[in-house]
């Protein structure tokens, strides 16, 4: 276990004092220290104040594969679960191991060090504040069948949140989550396989709990979070269990069926559908309307002439 770990733990019991801190994770005082201002600069948030010594701001919940998959409905779908403390990123990590055969392996962390978006952007991810949550899966069909994956997965979690309460939150093609017309959360789909064979999709799911303010000031665009949205920020561990029931049945029909049962769905969370948008490719900047999407999942954007089909390996798009 973290030696962060334990003195979060520690510190969700209350305030305590140095000594009494340092007897209770077995470090000196020094040590005890040091990892603080490390749990400090990743977004935790901990007071000290003399004769009552180290306390949690604000309170924390850690993350506990027990606890996820005591409420899960679809636990019977996972060969196996498991929290890590601090990963580069929990797409990586899957990606280094081998796809189950049966059923999806799932791995969520506290933090991430390098966690990214698509096309390789960084993803702040503070301690044990978000959720960062990845599921690896074999899919029959090959690779190309893949291409709107993402968009399954995007619906299936903001149809969740729509149930749990938050009910501003749509869909921004390819990936993004948004709430307010500000980024909720994103999606990651990664893997390999034969063109006409098996595939394996590692599939990452990003989402704003309660961003620290300090971690606030990296983020480069409009944000929100769950804590924003007035409703009560949910659990952590129920809210991993309630997005994987969502997720895991939409990866079944997915496989099943493709993304023909998923487009009406898909298009009452479309955010983008009738606005103004610009699409930013290797031949320079286009406007157009948006105009929901293809069978294929591609963008279907209204420009002067015709309407384009836009893939989301070729372009960005945002709206005007």
């Amino acid at each position: 276990m973290s030696g962060e770990r334990d003195l979060l733990v520690r510190l969700a019991e209350g305030p305590v004092s140095g000594d009494a801190l340092a007897r209770a994770v077995g470090q000196t005082r020094a040590a005890v220290w040091k990892r603080i201002e490390t749990l400090r600069e990743r977004g935790v948030r901990i007071d000290a104040q003399p004769g009552r010594g180290y306390a949690l701001a604000a309170p924390v919940e850690l993350l506990e594969s027990e606890r996820i998959l005591a409420v899960m409905r679809q636990a019977g779908s996972v060969s196996a679960l498991e929290v890590a403390w601090s990963l580069d990123s929990t797409n990586s990590e899957l990606l280094r191991r081998k796809a189950p055969a049966q059923g999806a392996a799932v791995l969520l962390a506290e933090q991430q060090t390098g966690g990214r978006g698509r096309r390789g952007r960084h993803w702040a991810s503070p301690i044990a504040a978000n959720l960062y949550l990845s599921v690896s899966r074999q899919f029959s069909g090959g690779l190309a069948r893949l291409g709107g994956l993402s968009l399954v997965v995007g619906v299936a979690v903001a149809e969740a949140l729509r149930q749990a309460g938050y009910d501003g939150v749509g869909v921004k093609w390819p990936n993004d989550l948004l709430a307010g017309g500000a980024k909720l959360g994103g999606i990651l789909v990664e893997g390999g396989g034969e063109h006409a064979g098996p595939a394996r999709a590692v599939i990452g799911i990003g989402l704003n709990v309660r961003m620290p303010a300090d971690f606030a000031t990296t983020i480069d665009q409009a944000w929100t979070d769950l804590a924003r949205l007035g409703v009560d920020a949910p659990s952590r561990n129920a809210l991993a269990a309630c997005l994987l029931d969502a997720v895991l049945p939409a990866l079944d029909l997915f496989d099943d069926e493709g993304l023909s049962p998923f487009l009406a769905r898909y298009a009452a969370l479309d955010v983008l559908a009738g606005r103004a948008v610009t699409v930013h490719g290797a031949q320079g900047d286009e406007h157009g309307i948006a105009d929901g999407i293809g069978e294929d999942g591609a963008l279907r954007v209204r420009m002067a002439q015709a309407v384009r089909r836009v893939h989301a390996g070729d372009v960005s798009v945002r709206a005007s």
